[in-house]
């Protein structure tokens, strides 16, 4: 009897050592194919994710930047055309240039679109490496500021007595005269103003003031240019190489400390 007992009872053991195996089976394989699954639902669509996200990339390029700037700061520069006389389209395309479109080291820790030296202001101040290192700088509490002050140094100074008797739209002659009575010792200076002007129609901003017609603009390839639009795929290099120039002369000529362009940024290459 204890023989059948042992023998039954060896039997009960092996038959739920068996049944416990399989279960570990099962589970397994619904791991495994899981797993899988999972593996299979990722190869779908990282590309499409990726490519999504190079489409967003260029809104951070220059050229978005100078049309977000011009939204923001255009009723500024019209209210300073109405009390001063000074071109909308002039001061944005100074505003754009000299700041970075608003993204450079002065405009973003002083509000300073102009770089306007301290000279005799009272104000707060920033001191910036500009021809010199740790050179005083105006700091305002917001851009408007330094909007009014931009008006009120070329009206107050005679050196710029000249430009105001323009027409209020004529903004090349603006652009000249600037660079003759020495604002800017950039021989390209007026160049880079009506290129900024023409290829974002700032001259519509003077005409909402002056009642005039917005001259009609047609953009024609100038083969003696010595400007360039940076385009996709365009490096310092490359350019250089374009118009027969070195990289460090590009550099130099446009006031760049490193080899970071962005598309739609305009540079003298001559």
């Amino acid at each position: 009897m204890k023989i059948v007992r042992l023998c039954s009872l060896l039997l009960v053991i092996v038959f739920a050592a068996s049944c416990g195996s399989k279960k570990k089976v099962v589970t397994r394989k619904k791991e495994d194919s899981s797993v899988y699954n999972r593996g299979e639902e990722n190869r779908e669509t990282p590309a499409e994710v990726v490519d999504d996200v190079k489409e967003e990339m260029p809104r951070n390029s220059y050229h978005y930047r100078i049309e977000d700037y011009i939204r923001d700061y255009a009723p500024i520069a019209q209210e300073e055309m109405r009390l001063y006389k000074i071109p909308a389209s002039i001061t944005l395309a100074q505003g754009i240039l000299e700041s970075g479109a608003g993204n450079g080291d002065l405009t973003r820790r002083a509000n300073n679109h102009f770089g306007i030296k301290c000279h005799d202001w009272e104000g707060e101040r920033v001191y910036h490496d500009d021809d010199r290192r740790g050179e005083c700088f105006r700091k305002y509490k917001h851009a408007k500021y330094s909007y009014r002050d931009h008006s009120l140094f070329l009206s107050g100074r005679g050196r710029y007595a000249e430009l105001f008797e323009l027409d209020a739209d004529d903004y090349k002659g603006w652009a000249k005269g600037l660079r003759k009575a020495g604002y800017a010792t950039d021989r390209r200076y007026p160049d880079k103003l009506i290129d900024l002007i023409e290829r974002y129609e700032l001259y519509k901003y003077d005409s909402e003031i002056s009642g005039k017609a917005a001259p009609v603009y047609t953009a024609r390839p100038d083969n003696s240019s010595e400007t360039h639009l940076v385009q996709k795929g365009d490096t310092l290099y490359s350019i250089s190489k374009k118009y027969n120039t070195s990289v460090e002369e590009i550099k130099r000529m446009n006031g760049l400390n490193g080899n970071t362009i962005s598309i739609g940024q305009i540079l003298s290459v001559k």
